[in-house]
């Protein structure tokens, strides 16, 4: 009973599929997916495509091709088939792609599927109704959907380009409290408020701290907590939360909720204080730390 009031209480925003879910799921399907051929394409909830027009196109058009690459745009994956043409596919709050044998029951939230001429579908499966897929030509994504190219960093994809020090000219340039800035997609991806108290944590910085007040070393620890807790997200296959729909390609959950350090753990010893963690509400949502070493 706790965890559903816990649950209710935190918010719908904290049960997003974040950026650590999404490229588990993205090397999950490169490693799949990559050099099958596809023997046929079907959309069965044409809004999820943006109506008939794109639903005719991508079952025309995917039909025999072959996956050449599983990429990332921020938070969508981006699929780029043998006769240059792309999808990208949004998740929202409850979608899943799973593979399943061709005979495997069809579940009434399957959306969109592709069948392989070998080793069964993928399927994309929508709970919530906001999950997206859009069909392009490879070379036109850039032109078709400029705001992908608008996001922040992406603390994966560029943890060895950018060195602490840029992230301090951006950090600096902000002026915004941090969990504010770390929950912003125009500053960094994927993050979430889940993530962003945990990465809080394990910089020793409070949620309110203004970005431009952080010391050098402050900086440095931020950048270094965001990298590690992502990459440790990843390591561990991502977070199912209660309430949240993430699951694998093979249905799945992710286990690092249970390496979890601060996250819905009020009332909880600290790992660093041995004092209790507490909560705030910040923005409309729970926001979890601990007092005695986050400042």
């Amino acid at each position: 009973e706790t965890g559903k009031m816990r649950n209710h209480d935190t918010g719908f925003k904290e049960r997003m599929i974040e950026l650590p879910e999404i490229e588990t799921i993205r090397r999950d399907l490169e490693r799949d997916c990559v050099g099958k051929k596809v023997k046929s394409v079907e959309v069965l909830k044409t809004k999820t495509v943006g109506g008939p027009k794109s639903k005719a196109l991508i079952e025309a058009d995917l039909d025999q091709t072959k996956v050449e690459s599983v990429g990332r745009i921020g938070k969508l994956l981006r699929f780029d088939f043998s006769n240059d043409k792309s999808l990208l596919v949004g998740l929202g709050t409850g979608g899943q792609i799973l593979r399943l044998p061709n005979k495997a029951e069809m579940h009434a939230k399957t959306q969109f599927l592709i069948t392989f001429t070998q080793t069964g579908q993928m399927r994309l499966l929508d709970h919530i109704g906001d999950a997206s897929v859009s069909f392009h030509a490879t070379e036109e994504i850039a032109e078709d959907r400029p705001e992908l190219f608008e996001y922040g960093i992406d603390p994966i994809e560029h943890s060895q380009q950018i060195t602490w020090g840029d992230f301090a000219h951006y950090l600096h340039a902000r002026k915004a409290k941090l969990k504010t800035l770390l929950i912003d997609e125009s500053f960094v991806i994927g993050i979430g408020p889940m993530y962003a108290d945990e990465i809080l944590f394990e910089a020793g910085l409070k949620y309110d701290r203004v970005s431009d007040s952080l010391t050098t070393n402050e900086v440095r620890r931020l950048w270094q907590a965001i990298v590690q807790t992502l990459y440790d997200a990843v390591k561990y296959r991502g977070s199912t939360i209660e309430g949240s729909l993430f699951v694998d390609p093979n249905g799945e959950p992710g286990v690092y909720q249970d390496h979890h350090r601060v996250f819905q753990k009020h009332g909880e010893l600290s790992p660093r204080s041995r004092k209790p963690i507490v909560r705030s509400k910040f923005g409309g949502i729970w926001t979890y730390y601990c007092e005695q070493s986050q400042v």
